[in-house]
């Protein structure tokens, strides 16, 4: 479009030889001219006695597109030619050298020796605007919730959906979170992919635990690493506050039913002449009472609506903390003279454990998290009707207390490669894996060409299946390959090696070659690798090289892993080497994706709760099915009568082998696993049996890593996490 007195003047108009026939003009010029006579006007960029006689339909000036449309039309069509170059840009992130050293440094010495990005130049590189950031500092930042729905890239047009799991590990760890940083460097750095690296929140509780931090390792880390170990940007005490006051409620609603009488009970939950707010409204939908002013229910009514009658015998919601604790997992509460006798035994978790972590990992956004914090059922009534957080009126005031806490966290590996940190966990004693909102916001941000590596807890057997059959049915998005990560000194242990313990110190056959052990142990490779294949994803075996590992045991991990299963197996040195030392798996991962997944899940949810818990252990861990007391089978029954037959199952068992039995390495068979109690998450929306012993409350060894960890006051540097 001409426009301009400019070019009124000199006689430069759109005319009529300029238009197609029946054409629609619009004129969006305002151009205030004098005429000839003397007289001003205001006209248009269009010559209206020769266009009018081509055109099908044009806009007058003045009487049609005015100042404000002009404006609005500009706006839009900035905002759209915006879009469409963001949708088509390539990321434009300087990616940091490594200085690397030898020997490694420790982790921390590491981190601490490398200058990181400014988390808002990598978020600006990556394509998110600045208006969808919340700074946390100059090296972290929360990425609103807005960017899922104003990324041009369309859901069909994500990226690579990459998992990365593991064997089942040595109580060391074999370097998943290693090998998931690594990887993500690699393809980021150094096969110059658009790649984002979805990780856990770490808890605090291993961290001054056993297992120190858990931000990688080595060369291949996300930083700085004291920040992402130590509170990060407050998810995880956002969860025990939410998770507490639940606990709260539940307790005071008890004693104060028990201490008052119908009435005086009702009018001090409603007081006369105040409006019941929306929880208390959706209460009465629930229980079919249609009168929702106070004075006009009648006294049955007011009764049904005020109290929950809960029995304390089926209270199923702990108390948590993020610290491990162990004289936290039996106590007695209550004992104060003011709640009159009412004690109660109970017990703490950790906070990850909490089913407002396992809430936050799936939910997809903030109605479906008030909608799923609404839905939790924390114990059953005296009739056995399950009472529901939106019953105990809190629903509101959790999700309030969570709202910032579905943001994903943006930090940077060493490389300075982008990584999303949402959500925490266990994948032992909950699903372990992290959000389902950071993995579709990394998905549209890498583009249809890019890589998501996100990562699962523990083995295949545990958080890999979980990934597959819970997360993947609530998601909706299906994996284009997975990641198998393995080490010599764990397929070592399944062959029968010595016991590994923590700070006990690792056993010759762990440092010297033995082929003989590591060959007893393959088995246990070609079993997860079938775990994987199960579900129609590629698999690509990383192994995790050790300092200790040598030549030939390497190359026959790798060549056994290719007669078994294995679309591909690469040695991983991310640890010693960053992104370099991870480029073959990485070349693995990109063909890998190439191949057409065929993905399905393992089992039908309208199977019963038993038949599906039969199948996670016949198909993954290779045993002959579950063994369920009489009493665990009636609660079965009892959730299934409830309407919970149809959720999926999360067993919470063991992480240090396929069976219960933590001294069975290898691939154990012949085995039963004995259900000790089955425990409903529904708000998170599944079933878990809790399977042999399992404490939701770890504890402090002898020598904690508390012990080293320390802050220079001199610089505030923390020192020491790993």
């Amino acid at each position: 479009v001409l426009r301009g007195k400019q070019w009124y003047q000199r006689r430069v108009r759109v005319t009529g030889g300029m238009v197609k026939p029946s054409a629609v003009v619009i004129d969006c010029g305002i151009n205030y001219i004098t005429t000839e006579d003397g007289t001003k006007k205001l006209v248009g960029d269009v010559d209206m006695d020769s266009v009018s006689k081509v055109a099908g339909f044009i806009t007058p000036v003045p009487g049609g597109v005015g100042p404000m449309t002009v404006a609005m039309l500009m706006e839009n069509t900035v905002s759209s030619a915006e879009k469409l170059a963001s949708s088509r840009k390539k990321w434009t992130i300087q990616y940091l050298p490594l200085q690397r050293l030898s020997p490694v440094p420790s982790d921390s010495e590491i981190s601490l020796a490398q200058t990181p990005n400014m988390i808002k130049n990598i978020a600006r590189d990556i394509g998110i605007p600045e208006d969808k950031l919340e700074l946390y500092g100059d090296y972290k930042a929360k990425i609103k919730l807005e960017l899922l729905d104003t990324t041009s890239v369309e859901s069909d047009k994500q990226g690579h959906y990459v998992l990365v799991c593991g064997i089942t590990p040595t109580p060391l760890g074999e370097g998943k979170s290693t090998t998931t940083i690594g990887l993500s460097q690699s393809l980021s750095a150094h096969l110059n992919t658009q790649t984002i690296a979805c990780i856990r929140q770490p808890s605090m509780g291993p961290t001054f635990g056993i297992k120190g931090g858990a931000a990688g390792g080595g060369y291949s880390q996300v930083m700085p690493m004291d920040e992402f170990n130590m509170h990060l940007t407050g998810d995880i005490h956002a969860i025990a506050s939410a998770h507490n006051l639940v606990a709260a409620a539940i307790d005071t609603r008890i004693f104060h039913e028990t201490t008052q009488s119908d009435e005086a009970l009702f009018k001090r939950l409603c007081p006369p002449g105040k409006p019941l707010p929306a929880v208390m409204l959706r209460r009465l939908e629930k229980l079919g009472i249609t009168a929702t002013i106070p004075e006009e229910m009648g006294t049955e009514d007011r009764v049904r609506f005020a109290r929950l009658n809960i029995d304390p015998d089926t209270i199923m919601w702990n108390r948590v903390l993020d610290m491990n604790d162990r004289f936290l997992r039996k106590a007695t509460v209550g004992q104060s003279p003011t709640e009159k006798g009412m004690t109660r035994e109970t017990k703490w978790d950790i906070t990850v454990a909490s089913e407002i972590m396992a809430v936050l990992a799936l939910a997809t956004d903030l109605t479906d998290l008030k909608t799923r914090i609404g839905r939790m059922v924390v114990a059953n009534s005296k009739d056995n009707i399950p009472v529901t957080v939106d019953d105990l009126g809190v629903t509101g005031a959790c999700t309030a207390l969570m709202r910032e806490a579905l943001k994903p966290t943006l930090m940077q590996t060493l490389e300075g490669s982008p990584v999303l940190v949402h959500a925490g966990p266990f994948a032992n004693i909950a699903h372990g894996n992290s959000s389902i909102i950071a993995d579709r916001m990394a998905l549209k941000l890498v583009g249809s060409e890019g890589y998501v590596c996100t990562e699962a807890g523990f083995g295949a057997d545990i958080g890999g299946e979980k990934f597959f059959d819970i997360k993947c049915r609530y998601s909706g998005l299906r994996p284009s390959a997975a990641v198998l990560v393995c080490t010599v000194r764990a397929l070592k242990m399944h062959g029968g090696g010595p016991a590994v313990t923590p700070g006990g110190g690792l056993a010759k056959e762990y440092k010297e070659e033995n082929l003989g052990l590591l060959e007893k142990g393959l088995c246990h490779l070609t079993k997860q690798i079938e775990n994987v294949t199960q579900y129609g994803t590629p698999c690509v075996v990383a192994v995790n090289r050790f300092h200790t590992d040598t030549e030939t045991e390497l190359e026959l991990v790798r060549n056994h892993a290719l007669k078994n299963g294995a679309f591909d197996a690469q040695v991983a040195e991310n640890w010693e080497k960053g992104g370099e030392g991870a480029v073959k798996v990485a070349h693995a991962v990109v063909n890998a994706c190439k191949t057409p997944s065929q993905f399905k899940f393992l089992y039908d949810l309208n199977q019963s709760l038993v038949a599906k818990m039969n199948i996670i252990v016949q198909k993954i861990y290779g045993g002959e099915g579950v063994e369920i007391p009489v009493d665990i089978a009636d609660k079965i029954s009892n959730l299934e009568e409830q309407g919970y037959g149809d959720l999926p199952i999360c067993m919470a068992k063991t992480h240090l082998s396929l069976s219960c039995d933590v001294t069975r390495k290898g691939v154990p068979t012949g085995f039963r696993v004995p259900i000790q109690d089955v425990r409903l998450s529904a708000g998170a929306g599944f079933v878990y049996p809790l399977a042999g012993t399992i404490s939701t409350m770890p504890g402090l060894p002898t020598r904690p890593a508390f012990y080293n960890i320390d802050v220079d006051t001199k610089t505030g540097d923390i020192t020491g996490l790993f």
